[in-house]
């Protein structure tokens, strides 16, 4: 079991009263989380990931079971299945149509382990399939080599003449990988891009038998994200608890009759405006017109702009540095609608239970921004206490070091900010 006792005495420690973070490895002090991407974790590839060890702390040690969990910036379901496998029931919210497709995989409400003979007979009918499934996007021939996309067309039409089941969205889950991996687009990087490197990769795969490479790669991917559906199904067969999602939806004017008895969430960070441009090809091959994926990307907060000014006593003395008008911009939109958001989630949160927000100090302008004090210096004005700072360091991944990135060096540390509504 994992130890808290450090977090137990943290909240009557000097760290309160200084109002300064405690250092913690969240990964030590959850071992029996080893891999952030076991079970269903890594069905689905998301960039800046909530990890589980976070999640599950504040699960374990801010709730109870049966208890409401509500996360409004849900991207890949972290908090949902973790909030599941404890025995919580949850709210997952995201502006990101993808949750919608994510939960119920990552969350399976199946009456009985799936069947490999089964996926391998529908795998079979999609790669056999004559029906030709042609997304709707303008620009969709600009991310492939015409033979690819003629055959991935044909996959895909097999796939939506299925009937619409597990096994369909397993494919789907399957298919969307391999889409990326067979086009100009860049796998490995969060963002939508291509280079000459994957220019060249695909080209040199093209001399190759890359239809029958295309297909293993189906098959075996399918196949893995069956074994991790049962493994999770193992692990929740018993448990009648809710998980309601909604997916392409705004945080900041989402409303929810449900009490809620502790949010956990992690926030985009500021200038993390490129999640639905990460998705493009995604949302486009599971059917979503340009129209609904514009619509989304407009929402996306770096792009809004702020019906107000969010004034606290650091963002106050922060705002004057930004030279950047563009940037300014940025900054004002991200803390209105992202504060908008979680106090949308506390005005549902009883008396005397926890928020749990998990965030970075990304720089803007060359300035790092503690958003963390700004987020706590402006729900203290909101009927909320400073419970408890702690801050994780980074150790297996750096966040947005791609191309363009407005933080080159990544971050070294993210922070949980722990507050108590009053």
């Amino acid at each position: 079991m994992t130890n808290y006792n450090l977090f137990a005495t943290f909240e009557h420690s000097d760290f309160v009263e200084k109002r300064s973070p405690l250092l913690v490895s969240f990964r030590e002090l959850v071992p029996e989380i080893s891999n952030t991407n076991y079970l269903t974790h890594g069905i689905y590839y998301y960039p800046a990931k909530f990890i589980p060890q976070v999640v599950r702390f504040c699960v374990q040690k801010f709730t109870q079971k049966n208890d409401w969990i509500i996360d409004p910036f849900a991207g890949s379901g972290t908090v949902a299945l973790e909030a599941n496998l404890l025995e919580r029931n949850c709210i997952a919210i995201d502006l990101n149509y993808l949750l919608n497709h994510i939960i119920p995989l990552k969350i399976p409400k199946i009456q009985e382990k799936l069947k490999y003979s089964v996926l391998q007979e529908k795998l079979n009918f999609v790669l056999q399939s004559k029906e030709i499934f042609k997304p709707q996007w303008s620009n969709l021939a600009y991310w492939y080599p015409i033979e690819m996309l003629n055959l991935l067309q044909k996959y895909w039409g097999g796939q939506k003449s299925l009937p619409q089941d597990m096994y369909a969205e397993i494919i789907a889950a399957a298919l969307l990988k391999v889409s990326k991996y067979f086009s100009y687009a860049e796998h490995k990087t969060p963002k939508l891009f291509r280079s000459k490197q994957k220019r060249a990769f695909i080209e040199k795969i093209l001399q190759e038998n890359w239809q029958k490479q295309m297909q293993e790669m189906l098959l075996n991917i399918a196949s893995e994200i069956l074994v991790a559906i049962n493994e999770t199904f193992a692990k929740i067969r018993q448990n009648k608890h809710q998980i309601l999602y909604f997916g392409g939806v705004d945080s900041a004017s989402f409303q929810t009759s449900q009490e809620i008895d502790c949010l956990i969430t992690s926030p985009p960070y500021l200038q993390a405006q490129e999640y639905i441009r990460t998705f493009k090809l995604d949302l486009y091959w599971l059917g979503y017109s340009e129209a609904e994926v514009k619509h989304i990307s407009q929402m996306e907060i770096p792009y809004r702009k702020a019906h107000s000014l969010v004034h606290t006593p650091t963002l106050d003395l922060l705002r004057p540095k930004i030279t950047n008008p563009k940037l300014l911009q940025i900054l004002e939109a991200y803390f209105f609608f992202t504060c908008k958001a979680l106090e949308n989630c506390i005005a549902k949160l009883k008396k005397g239970r926890k928020a749990c927000i998990f965030v970075g100090n990304p720089k803007i302008d060359g300035i790092e921004v503690e958003t963390w004090r700004i987020f706590l210096e402006y729900f203290e004005e909101k009927n909320c206490i400073l419970k408890g700072i702690y801050e994780d360091r980074i150790q297996s991944r750096q966040l947005f070091k791609a191309r363009n990135n407005k933080n080159p060096e990544g971050m070294k540390s993210e922070f949980l900010l722990v507050l108590e509504k009053q």
